[in-house]
């Protein structure tokens, strides 16, 4: 089942649209946002999932369904967790510092908090007051929960994932280590971020949802050139089980708590650093980790961060090269 927020008021109007992404079906008869789905989840996805399937037969009256008419699935969150599930995003900037990484980050995810009241739409623009801020994107996979007990297992958290899809996480990277040099962590330098047109069930991706991971090459486009092909379920140091019980460790997540992979990252076949799609590498899936290897490799970093006008494209697709989830399209503005 796939299910997406059509722009209307705070939270969005709630449909479900076909695995083709091409029509959808109202849902309000049946619950009116995806928040109150999630709040009572075991009641409502049931009818939700015969609206689906009588969407699909074309049993039921349907509308074209337009991206750029959707919203963020979930407009707004009670909670939005960052992890960095990918180790070796870490290990390069830490490498391009001269900075060995602590064996604790091998087993300890990282994890930030983000700002949840209002994310864009995968259409919106991505609003920047100063390019010296360094904007930049971040594609990653998100799940989003049901309510997961405090001290929940790896297990328990797995079986509370609800929905899977993807983010554009964006990041001014100038801004971060000021802020991280007080002490108290990111805020500033995390404005809001935009999440896929379509969120789906891990259920209807069938084997691509294996082991907490979406198995799947994740994609970006900057500026209409190949940027990023890596695979999101390879290199995943830390499962989405793993991310949603390391949240849950000392609290209790509520229904809709959405839990991000952090950028996806894979290292070269030969182990070493990733290289650009264009020398037969799988790219980045944000513009620092470039820079990291750029410095790494050249002693400094030459690809600049987004610029106005710049434009972002990131999806996941299907056996057919289709969208699974939708794109987010972005310009900085």
């Amino acid at each position: 089942m796939k299910v997406a927020s059509l722009k209307h008021r705070r939270d969005g109007k709630l449909v479900v649209v076909s695995d083709d992404l091409a029509w959808y079906a109202d849902a309000g008869h049946i619950v009116p946002t995806l928040q109150a789905a999630l709040d009572d989840w075991d009641r409502i996805a049931p009818a939700l999932a015969n609206l689906a399937t009588d969407l699909e037969h074309e049993a039921i009256p349907r509308e074209r369904f337009h991206e750029h008419d959707a919203a963020s699935p979930l407009p707004r969150a009670y909670q939005w967790a960052d992890g960095s599930a990918y180790v070796n995003h870490v290990a390069l900037v830490r490498q391009a510092r001269g900075a060995e990484i602590p064996d604790s980050f091998w087993h300890d995810p990282l994890m930030y908090q983000g700002g949840s009241d209002c994310f864009l739409g995968p259409r919106d623009a991505i609003p920047l007051a100063d390019e010296d801020w360094g904007c930049d994107l971040e594609a990653e996979v998100v799940v989003v929960t049901g309510d997961v007990p405090l001290g929940a297992s790896r297990e328990e958290a797995l079986a509370a994932v609800r929905l899977v899809g993807l983010t554009n996480d964006v990041s001014l990277r100038n801004l971060i280590p000021g802020e991280l040099a007080k002490g108290f962590g990111f805020f500033q330098s995390k404005p809001a971020s935009a999440f896929s047109p379509v969120f789906v069930t891990p259920d209807s991706l069938g084997d691509w949802w294996r082991d907490g991971k979406l198995h799947r090459r994740l994609c970006v486009d900057l500026n209409g050139q190949p940027f990023g092909r890596a695979d999101a379920g390879q290199d995943m140091t830390f499962d989405f089980g793993t991310l949603i019980a390391h949240a849950a460790r000392t609290r209790a997540l509520g229904a809709g708590a959405i839990i991000g992979s952090g950028t996806v990252s894979n290292r070269d076949a030969d182990g070493g650093p990733g290289k650009p799609v264009a020398d037969g590498g799988v790219g980045y899936s944000c513009l620092a980790e470039l820079r990291m290897v750029e410095t790494i490799a050249g002693g400094a970093a030459v690809t600049p961060f987004l610029r106005r006008g710049d434009r972002v494209r990131i999806w996941a697709e299907d056996d057919r090269h289709h969208p699974i989830f939708g794109a987010i399209e972005q310009v900085v503005e």
